[in-house]
């Protein structure tokens, strides 16, 4: 057994999510994140990933199984959260400035402006945005708006931070860089990562682990180690041994669509 099965973080323990209109989102699921886990959830569109990580973040009850985290974390720690949630919009408050953004956590929970003006300036340092603070929102670039809401996820430092397909709109340049400064970001923080993508070669690029689910009901049909060191150098984009690991990956997505496409057809 690893060392993330052992003593997780944060673990998804045999979970089903039916919504009201009766369809079964995901059916057993088994998830186990570590404290130092890169996860990255990958499959067909509609196969359950964005359900899962809300029920991670609680923003969804399960209809069976349970969310469990490591000895009864509490909701904060050291005053710290558990948990931040960066959506795939960045979903920022047009009214507001940038630095008011990147503050609004820290505001919900009751911390003055003054006493958090170092961690929004840091977190908008770490982000490359330092001098951006009182910009508005659109007069940002789409890759910008991302770093913003990037910074607002991490300005309470958490111990897990979730991610819900964060790049898909951006061009492949831009998704490129900030792959980049996730890892750095990742590096100089500690926090664990659970990132949902439709991208093979994204998620070979960033995690430790690649789960793939197949949908109809939503659950992991394989998940695929990825043995790498961090950092993760350009380089290592066109070596060898990333082309098999896309081999790898591809072959379970190929192998879990045909899943999802069978639990249909027996549905129907």
């Amino acid at each position: 057994m690893n060392a993330t099965a052992a003593s997780p973080l944060v673990r998804l323990h045999r979970v089903d999510k039916r919504y009201p209109n009766g369809a079964l989102a995901l059916a057993g699921l088994d998830l186990a994140v570590g404290s130092d886990d890169f996860l990255a959830l990958l499959g067909p569109s509609g196969c359950g990933k964005s359900t899962a990580l809300r029920v991670l973040a609680g923003l969804l009850p399960p209809s069976a199984g349970r969310l469990q985290w490591a000895a009864d974390l509490p909701e904060e720690v050291d005053g710290a959260p558990r948990l931040g949630f960066v959506f795939q919009e960045p979903a920022l408050m047009p009214w507001a400035r940038v630095a008011d953004n990147v503050y609004l956590p820290l505001r919900l929970r009751g911390v003055s402006r003054d006493a958090a003006a170092e961690a929004v300036d840091d977190a908008l340092r770490r982000v490359g945005l330092a001098g951006h603070a009182d910009a508005w929102p659109r007069e940002l670039s789409g890759g910008m708006r991302m770093r913003v809401s990037i910074a607002r996820a991490l300005v309470t430092r958490p111990r897990l931070l979730l991610l819900d397909e964060p790049f898909a709109a951006l061009d492949e340049i831009t998704r490129l860089r900030l792959n980049e400064d996730l890892l750095a970001l990742r590096a100089e923080q500690g926090f664990a990562v659970v990132f949902v993508t439709h991208s093979v070669y994204e998620s070979i690029y960033l995690a430790k682990r690649v789960a793939v689910m197949a949908a109809r009901p939503g659950r992991v049909v394989a998940e695929l180690p990825i043995d790498e060191p961090y950092p993760r150098l350009e380089s290592f984009r066109t070596s060898a041994r990333y082309n098999a690991h896309c081999i790898a990956v591809s072959q379970a997505l190929r192998a879990a669509f045909e899943a999802s496409r069978a639990g249909a057809a027996a549905s129907a």
